[in-house]
């Protein structure tokens, strides 16, 4: 099969390759205190700084997942509030959970066809500012003008989810204090892997609230990857992989161009060929997520004919499970495979 599913989706081929040099290595069986392990952790994370363009002064920490940050953050950061600037499930999804640990957090809903208005904002001192770079359940993205916009308007710490933007497109790092993504999207390696990156002004703020309760605090985490170990047994085969993967692709801002160019390849496509696009204003749609919708019976019918000819369709997510599919625009997928499922497209357009 051939997968545009957003998440878990395709992971690079050459994955394969690694999983066999890890287990003739033997580091997946090493003690995450050895030698071995920390000059592998090390050397992963200044891959990762270097490919993706990081901030030396940023720190990178490896967690389970990108939902567990959620809880990294609500525990160690959020002294008082939040607030969740969202248009979508998932970031609907943090502020609910961060409200069942602090109680403190406030919806900023806006409408998946507009950005952010921020004047209508107003954020309490020491208040964590929540957004969601790329929204994977609709298919939208904040515009590259929205966090510069936003970072000039507080020094309030500023959180973001680019689960669906992470090593798929260049991300203005300084803009924002915490950035986090789980792995089985853009990075194109298995699922079981969160990647959390903090600036110095998280770190202070983490310092001065001093939370170091629970197994995930921030504070023992950072005082464990200061030495390049871990706080508990990590997945550790998960971060050799995200190492030599970090090594085989080209900088960041390489990647984001082509992923770029191929959303707009997308977008045009769809719509010379009939299909109608769930977000109809261009300026806040995803390049690296991209949702069409039709009636119930025709997304059902789309679904199971790309199945029979081999491929997966993304489902639609939420209020639009039923009426939508979503294609993957991840780096992992190939013009090859693109060409395979326009192919499908056109045939599938022509036989309505």
């Amino acid at each position: 099969m051939i997968t545009f599913y957003p998440g878990p989706s395709k992971v690079y081929p050459q994955v394969g390759l690694y999983l066999q040099e890890a287990v003739e290595s033997g580091l997946i069986s090493a003690n995450h205190r050895s030698e071995a392990f920390m000059q592998m952790l090390q050397r992963t994370i200044l891959s990762l700084k270097t490919k993706l363009d990081v901030p030396d002064d940023y720190e990178v920490y490896f967690v389970s997942s990108a939902t567990e940050c959620w809880e990294i953050i609500a525990q160690s950061l959020v002294s008082a509030s939040s607030t969740h600037i969202y248009n979508g499930a998932f970031g609907e999804k943090w502020m609910q959970y961060t409200h069942k640990i602090t109680s403190g957090a406030k919806a900023f809903y806006f409408d998946p066809e507009a950005v952010p208005d921020l004047n209508k904002l107003d954020f309490q001192e020491n208040e964590v500012i929540c957004v969601t770079h790329s929204e994977t359940s609709n298919g939208t993205f904040l515009p590259s003008s929205f966090l510069p916009e936003l970072r000039s308007r507080t020094e309030n710490l500023i959180a973001v989810d680019a689960t669906s933007s992470m090593a798929g497109v260049a991300l203005p790092w300084q803009n924002a204090d915490v950035w986090y993504a789980s792995v089985q999207k853009c990075f194109g390696l298995p699922a079981g892997l969160g990647v959390m990156i903090v600036s110095p002004r998280a770190v202070r703020r983490a310092e001065e609230i001093g939370e170091n309760e629970h197994y995930n605090s921030l504070l023992f985490i950072r005082d464990n990857f200061l030495k390049f170990q871990t706080p508990y047994t990590p997945n550790t085969l998960g971060i050799y992989l995200m190492g030599k993967v970090m090594e085989q692709v080209a900088q960041i801002e390489v990647i984001s161009e082509n992923i770029q160019q191929r959303a707009k390849n997308w977008y045009q496509f769809l719509a010379s060929n009939g299909y109608e696009l769930l977000v109809k204003n261009e300026a806040v749609r995803s390049d690296t997520v991209i949702a069409v919708q039709a009636e119930k019976t025709r997304i059902a019918e789309l679904k199971k004919a790309a199945k029979q000819d081999g491929i997966t369709l993304g489902n639609g997510y939420g209020k639009d499970k039923e009426t939508s599919f979503r294609i993957a625009n991840f780096p992992a997928i190939s013009d090859e495979e693109i060409a395979v499922l326009e192919g499908f497209l056109i045939r599938a357009a022509s036989n309505k």
